[in-house]
């Protein structure tokens, strides 16, 4: 599956594996955590289960596939201002940062920015590490932000007036 002639990235965040204890012994279960995105500002997660690993990775890949959102970058390589997104525990501050930069982020984060394209990113996880939480967190939060072009659009005014007015 392509979209625009990129290759769609995969990244597997987390597994567990569940157990449910039977008369004959214990039945294993795993679920997998994934984020696929095209490295160009569209981003799914997903989270699947099954009874076997590599059935719950697929699982997950082809439902973050379908749930996909468009994120707005600047300059193709950060955010276009800081952001705080909070989900049940997960908390998490994004701050845009200059060129040469670099990924700044734990786990999950990092694995978001990575396929979300985003190459100049400070990123803070606050409150719980379950990765469930966080990403689900960093997605509220990425999809709360604004671009020029959407606040143009709200205000009614040219993108260049709302450029300027930046300090």
């Amino acid at each position: 599956m392509e979209t625009n002639g990129t290759e769609i990235l995969e990244k597997l965040v987390h597994i567990n594996r569940i157990t449910k204890v039977v008369k004959g012994g214990r039945r294993f279960g795993f679920s997998a955590l994934v984020v696929v995105g095209n490295q160009n500002g569209k981003i799914g997660i997903a989270h699947a289960k099954a009874k076997q690993v590599p059935d719950a990775i697929r699982k997950a890949n082809e439902m973050a596939k379908r749930n996909m959102i468009q994120v707005p970058l600047r300059e193709g390589r950060t955010i276009h201002h800081d952001i705080y997104g909070k989900d049940g525990a997960g908390k998490i501050k994004l701050r845009a940062a200059p060129k040469g930069t670099g990924i700044i982020a734990g786990g999950p984060v990092r694995s978001v920015c990575e396929v979300l394209g985003i190459k100049d990113i400070v990123a803070k996880s606050l409150g719980t590490a379950n990765p469930h939480n966080v990403i689900r967190a960093c997605m509220k939060a990425l999809s709360k932000q604004n671009s020029p072009k959407n606040i143009s659009n709200l205000r009614n005014k040219k993108i260049s007036e709302i450029i300027e007015k930046r300090g």
